[in-house]
């Protein structure tokens, strides 16, 4: 039973995990870009969530209302920061978005304080029972909101336009634009799509955690820059899996490596495992 309780904690975490981590793969197979302020952006959800929650009482609608919202600021970041820079060599967006994200921060801490808020909601500190596992309404609600965003985005990126002109996008941007895809509203349009799952799982953490606090976003980012290496880097199945087996692997290794190894620590060592002996990722073909 302890096994199965952890393998499930494991997938909740992962799930958080692969929300966040989605946007950031989406982003760099278009413009192979290490989008770090997208961590800001998902502070920015969990903040606008609470806030709008605690003042209209209906989560969904504060959820909803936030993933609008950070996906408009999304495509703001995308034509004032990225858009100048495409034709300047990678690390100069990835240093212009570590500044921003490090602003982002500085700027929660002004507007909001430094202690972080709280939902006002007395249903987070319920428990649930489903067969033989008893476990947090918040957990649940974590699982069960991925589970629909990642369903969604399987289905928006299969079925519908936007997706197919992403990944021929991806694919060859030049062929691309020849068959007709405008690839700046492919780009505007995945911004606004990444920029909204970051909202969404801002607002699963602060679910999660019932708390939302400046730097809540630091740790996140760290390991969702782990994970999309470890996926492949623009590799959104890979990226899927790996944050899984992140998840897991953290359960896991809180038990058996508790006392030498921080359980965000253990993220970094796979990271550093997997970059000796597979550079290009776990699941990407060789």
């Amino acid at each position: 039973m302890l096994y199965l309780e952890l393998a499930l904690q494991g997938l909740v975490n992962g799930s958080m995990y692969a929300v966040v981590a989605v946007g950031l793969t989406l982003i760099y197979g278009l413009l192979r870009i290490l989008h770090v302020a997208h961590a800001g952006l998902f502070t920015l959800g969990a903040y606008t969530t609470v806030l709008l929650t605690n003042a209209l009482g209906s989560l969904a609608l504060g959820t909803a209302v936030s993933m609008l919202v950070v996906g408009l600021c999304g495509m703001v970041i995308y034509r004032l920061l990225y858009e100048p820079l495409l034709e300047q060599p990678p690390y100069v967006a990835l240093i212009a978005s570590i500044g921003l994200f490090i602003s982002m921060e500085e700027g929660y801490r002004i507007l909001f304080g430094p202690y972080g808020n709280s939902f006002s909601s007395a249903w987070l500190t319920a428990r649930i029972s489903l067969g033989p596992f008893n476990m947090a309404a918040a957990d649940f609600a974590m699982l069960l909101g991925a589970v629909v965003l990642l369903v969604f985005l399987a289905a928006l990126m299969s079925r519908t336009r936007l997706g197919m002109a992403w990944r021929a996008t991806v694919t060859d941007a030049a062929m691309a634009r020849s068959f007709g895809v405008d690839t700046i509203k492919v780009r505007y349009g995945i911004f606004f799509m990444a920029s909204a799952f970051a909202a969404a799982a801002g607002s699963l953490v602060a679910v999660l955690n019932n708390l939302v606090e400046p730097t809540m976003g630091s740790v996140p980012s760290y390991k969702s820059l782990a994970i999309i290496v470890l996926g492949g880097l623009g590799n959104v199945g890979g990226t899927l899996l790996a944050a899984l087996l992140l998840g897991v692997i953290e359960a896991f290794g809180t038990i058996y490596t508790g006392a030498y190894l921080d359980r965000d620590a253990i993220a970094f060592v796979f990271l550093i495992a997997v970059l000796m002996f597979r550079p290009e990722g776990l699941f990407t073909a060789k």
